[in-house]
């Protein structure tokens, strides 16, 4: 059996635009009504995959969901013609792009049974995304559905709000060893909401039967939380023995890190300074929002946004630390414009998953060529804008449909996700 760390992205889909829906997530207020382009965007998208399997790390994607979602709005009383504005949106939100927030994964080596577990988000806080996991169930139990190798749980019971893996680090001196998982959850973000429930994390954690030793709970900061860091993928990320982490991530750092220390003697932990980068640069340059990924070679780096480039003080920061001894030895930016304007660096288009690639499903898996393929599709079928006005329009929906229809239909899952 050969395991590995498999990065699956969310591939953008055909209705992306900015509504402004994320209470909280201050890109996506800051760019409503914005024109956005969907084509474009979703090229960024596989892209950021392309160059991740250059770099000999393992691709898997997540389809876009089918828009608008009609189940939806009918369990409203509406349809997407007579539905008002705001409710319109959220049935017509590509937001499952960001597959950070599909589930939440605990690895075979971590679990009681052996199985690599994965519980889908509810995602309750935010209406535009509350009407996301059924369909992302119906993935997750395509893709995983090997049971001698995976345990897929629907989702926590509302009203306790889950919101994945973006709110979920696992620390370990190796993918393939037993590791510390740790959920950090909110309770106050001053004028925001903490989106990520203690209760909803202390039942994913049981659900997928991991060791309560080696199980941490940790408190988001009310002050990363009131600063836009709505999930903690904002202002910290782990991979393997390391995190890299802002000064201000948690309500108690210190205790936090002497109970990681005590479970895992090996850990580094790369903590940026608040005095060297200000909480608002963090987040508006989302170096934390990155993939830290571990290299063939046994290195690490850090795949950010371009956006760390344009604040010189995050720039020059990053520079000093891979020419300096850590263990982080390369910053690799990438372009994902369009995702990052709705709130989503390149942490959130992805969902990590340590699993045999043998077990998983062979047509969420990807290589360049099948990169290439779905680049096509996306180049012929999906949009080149959309403004908020422009949702409402019959053919942009027709569009829309025949667009996620000829991508299903590629990739042979038209028979099993059919609405």
């Amino acid at each position: 059996m050969t395991v590995r760390e498999i990065n699956f992205d969310g591939l953008i889909g055909p209705s992306h635009n900015y509504a402004g829906l994320s209470l909280g997530n201050l890109a996506s207020s800051r760019n409503a009504g914005a024109v956005s382009h969907p084509k474009a965007a979703a090229l960024q998208g596989i892209e950021k995959m392309r160059s991740n399997i250059r770099l000999g790390l393992s691709q898997g994607i997540f389809l876009p969901q089918w828009r608008p979602d009609g189940a939806w709005l009918s369990a409203l009383g509406t349809d997407v013609g007579n539905a008002e504005a705001h409710i319109r949106a959220a049935a017509m939100s590509a937001s499952s792009m960001w597959a950070a927030n599909a589930a939440t994964v605990s690895p075979a080596a971590d679990t009681a049974d052996g199985l690599t577990h994965l519980t889908v988000a509810n995602l309750v806080t935010m209406p535009h995304r509350s009407h996301e996991w059924p369909q992302t169930l119906a993935q997750l139990r395509l893709a995983f559905s090997d049971r001698s190798a995976f345990a897929v749980h629907g989702p926590v019971p509302a009203p306790f709000g889950d919101e994945g893996a973006a709110n979920h680090m696992r620390l370990c001196d190796s993918h393939g060893e037993a590791g510390v998982e740790i959920f950090v959850y909110g309770q106050s973000g001053g004028p925001f909401p903490a989106r990520q429930h203690v209760e909803a994390s202390k039942a994913v954690a049981r659900l997928h039967r991991l060791d309560p030793g080696r199980t941490l709970f940790v408190m988001q900061s009310e002050e990363a939380i009131a600063a836009g860091a709505f999930h903690n993928d904002v202002v910290a990320v782990a991979n393997e023995r390391v995190l890299f982490t802002h000064e201000q991530a948690f309500a108690d750092k210190d205790r936090f890190y002497a109970d990681l220390r005590v479970l895992l003697p090996s850990v580094e932990i790369v903590e940026v300074p608040a005095s060297a980068i200000s909480l608002a640069d963090a987040i508006r340059s989302y170096i934390f929002n990155a993939q830290l990924v571990t290299l063939p070679d046994g290195g690490m780096a850090l795949v950010l946004p371009t956006e760390a480039r344009d604040i010189p003080g995050v720039w020059a920061w990053l520079e000093a630390m891979v020419a300096g001894n850590g263990p982080i030895r390369q910053i690799i930016p990438v372009d994902v414009r369009q995702s990052m304007a709705n709130g989503g660096g390149p942490a959130c288009l992805r969902l990590r998953v340590v699993a045999d690639p043998a077990n998983i499903d062979p047509r969420f898996l990807v290589d360049e060529a099948r990169l290439d393929n779905i680049a096509g599709i996306i180049d012929a079928y999906w949009p080149e804008a959309i403004a908020p006005d422009d949702l409402a329009d019959t053919r942009l929906i027709a569009r829309i449909e025949q667009s996620w229809l000829t991508l299903v239909d590629h990739l042979q899952l038209s028979g099993d996700l059919i609405p």
